[in-house]
Parts: C-alpha cells; sequence; structure tokens
C-alpha cells in the first residue's frame, strides 16, 4: 500500500512538471521577427508575357526595415542585400538594447538601392518604394514571428515616367519658390 502511495505522488508531481512546462512553452513572447521576399526586375520594353512572367532577380540589391515607438522615433533599423535569387531575409530582435519590446505594426520595410544598372527604378508594386508595415504574419512559431513580403520590384530607366510638375512654379502661377 506504502508503494502504491508513494507512486500516485510521483506521478502527480510529473504531471504538475508536464502541465508546468507545457504552459509555459505556450505562454512565452516570440523573441524574434523575421521578415523575408523577394526582389526582382520588371522590364517595361519587353513584350506584355515577358514584362509579366519573366522578372529576373535583382543581386545585391538593399532592403532596409526601420521600427519607431510609440512616440514615432527610431528605436530599430536594419538592412540586408538580396542574394542570386533576389531574395532577403531580414532578422530582428524584438527586444532593443535597453530591454524595449519592439512593435511590428511600427516597422516598415522599403526597396533602398538596386545593384543593377540597367534595372535601378523604384516602383511601388507591392509597396516597395513608399515602404510596407508588418501587418499579418505568415507565421508564427514558439520564439519566432516571420512575415513574408513582396516581390519588390525595380524598372529600367527608360520605364520611369516624367515627374510632370512644375516645382518653379507656385500655385498662383508666378513663379519661383517663396
Amino acid at each position: 500500500m506504502a508503494i502504491m502511495k508513494y507512486a500516485v505522488v510521483v506521478l502527480m508531481i510529473v504531471l504538475v512538471c508536464i502541465h508546468n512546462t507545457v504552459e509555459a512553452s505556450f505562454s512565452e513572447e516570440p523573441k524574434v521577427i523575421r521578415v523575408d521576399g523577394k526582389v526582382l526586375c520588371q522590364d517595361c520594353t519587353e513584350g506584355w508575357n515577358e514584362w509579366v512572367h519573366g522578372a529576373r532577380p535583382i543581386i545585391g540589391g538593399k532592403v532596409s526595415v526601420t521600427c519607431l515607438d510609440e512616440r514615432k522615433r527610431v528605436v530599430y533599423y536594419g538592412s540586408d542585400l538580396t542574394d542570386e535569387t533576389g531574395k532577403f531575409e531580414l532578422t530582428i530582435n524584438k527586444y532593443t538594447i535597453h530591454g524595449k519590446e519592439l512593435q511590428a505594426k511600427r516597422c516598415t520595410v522599403r526597396l533602398v538601392s538596386s545593384s543593377d544598372a540597367t534595372c535601378n527604378v523604384l516602383t511601388d508594386f507591392a509597396g516597395g518604394r513608399s515602404g510596407v508595415k508588418l501587418r499579418r504574419p505568415s507565421s508564427v512559431y514558439r520564439d519566432l514571428v516571420k512575415y513574408t513580403l513582396g516581390p519588390f520590384y525595380y524598372t529600367a530607366p527608360m520605364c520611369e515616367e516624367p515627374d510632370t510638375h512644375d516645382e518653379s512654379t507656385d500655385d498662383d502661377g508666378k513663379g519661383g519658390i517663396y
């Protein structure tokens, strides 16, 4: 009978330990934010099918992420260069060096520069030029929150739309900048 009581106590201790471990693993907040995507070149001089389906990767293109705090101050800036397939991967520690927690919804990812001289004009397809706020994670797993963006696009200089706004005249048509 004493062995049975001892076995029940040991079993209860084991169950409590398992419960606490499982509860702790589900209650932990993710510690890393990962952002990935692709950067491609879309050439307007090609035919329709090539333009739509023939985008080629930008190798060595720079993509950045900027995170702000609640007072709109920069608390994190990071960047990454694209690989031979045009992919980038930004890894952000969710806690700053001062222990403050970054809010992913206050982070913006945008194109910075292209290493390809024939395809270096920023476009706003998928928000590459103006920037994309991190809204919905593509996956959440243990200590990782992952966002998959894009693809972002550059285009050739001859495809760039000209700026027709004349800055040398003001609204009343008198000219000059006052």
